[in-house]
């Protein structure tokens, strides 16, 4: 049976009387469980509930014209917009992905590079204004995210803003709007695990650098603890639930934990919407990127951030969706 358990408590309220205090508190939670609540984040949350349930109500017709073009081959958005529930597949879910348009100004980007491609975004109906409502909740994440790191360079001895230039010029982040319909006992084995569970997402770590996520009053997240044992997250209200990827474990040398997760079938409908906070295509997230800011320990290792995540989502994890879409040129 899985356990209970509860994760550390990071006010942003807090933070502004006490960085040092909360910054030890940040450091901590990464350097071990990787996973946090984020308390204070000035959020409307109902309005993030009503952006899931617009967006997921709408004819299917809808969705179609803003589908990625693996699935619609008539659509030219490869990389944002609607992706439909796989059957057969152990992920159980569907999704809307927006993010902040490239900087027209920057050059660097080269006709082509899909994963610079700006959102595309659903006709509306008149009853929601859908895409002021994303924006906005975009633009709330993105500065949360940027002060959680503000914190997190305080707690490790670095200028505060020294994580600043790696997401200044067109960031990658992603706001993502999750629905996971229920198996309803209709699960493939692929999806079943220990003690008769099902999944709706499978066992995985997040690649991107920092992800903040609200799932409202929904159960169903869980993650590993360093005892090997899954353990139930709680939803928080009104709290954000923060973990780290991939490449921000990589460049500080694993010191900070990415943690592996996964989300089971609660037998109803469930939503979520995580925030992938992501470097510019050219951020550097290299080796040792310590040593930049220190001096000491082994020699930087300069890299982008887009090439790496290319590399990783089409060739060492191979999500179908991305094998069969063009390298990118740097």
């Amino acid at each position: 049976m899985t356990e209970n358990f509860e994760l550390p408590i990071i006010d942003l309220k807090e933070a502004k009387t006490d960085p040092n205090g909360v910054a030890k508190k940040v450091v901590n939670g990464l350097e071990n469980l990787g996973f946090l609540y984020i308390d204070n984040v000035p959020l409307d949350y109902d309005k993030m509930y009503t952006c899931c349930k617009w967006f997921f109500n709408q004819p299917q017709d809808v969705k179609d014209d803003i589908m990625r073009r693996h699935w619609a081959p008539d659509n030219k958005n490869l990389y944002r917009g609607y992706f439909p529930i796989v059957e057969g597949e152990p992920s159980r879910k569907e999704g809307f992905e927006c993010c902040r348009d490239p900087d027209p100004d920057d050059k660097r980007i080269k006709p082509g590079n899909w994963l610079c491609e700006p959102s595309v975004w659903p006709n509306e109906d008149g009853t929601f204004p859908f895409k002021q409502a994303m924006q906005e909740c975009y633009d709330i994440m993105f500065d949360a995210s940027l002060e959680i790191l503000r914190l997190t360079a305080i707690g490790i001895g670095i200028k505060e803003n020294a994580f600043d230039e790696i997401f200044e010029q067109s960031p990658l982040s992603t706001l993502r709007l999750m629905h996971y319909p229920s198996w309803n006992g209709k699960a493939p084995d692929c999806a079943k695990i220990e003690d008769g569970k099902v999944v709706t997402t499978p066992d995985h770590t997040d690649s991107n650098f920092l992800t903040l996520l609200y799932t409202f009053d929904f159960h169903g997240l869980e993650v590993i603890t360093a005892d090997g044992k899954w353990k139930a997250v709680q939803p928080r209200p009104k709290s954000l639930i923060m973990n780290i990827g991939v490449v921000f474990s990589r460049m500080m040398g694993g010191r900070f934990k990415a943690t592996h997760h996964r989300v089971l079938d609660i037998g109803r409908d469930r939503y979520s919407v995580p925030f992938f906070h992501e470097p510019g295509f050219y951020g550097d997230i290299g080796l040792n990127w310590m040593n930049k800011h220190t001096g000491g320990g082994p020699e930087h290792q300069p890299e982008f951030y887009g090439p790496w995540l290319l590399n990783r989502i089409k060739y060492v994890m191979k999500y179908f969706e991305y094998r069969v879409l063009p390298d990118i040129e740097a």
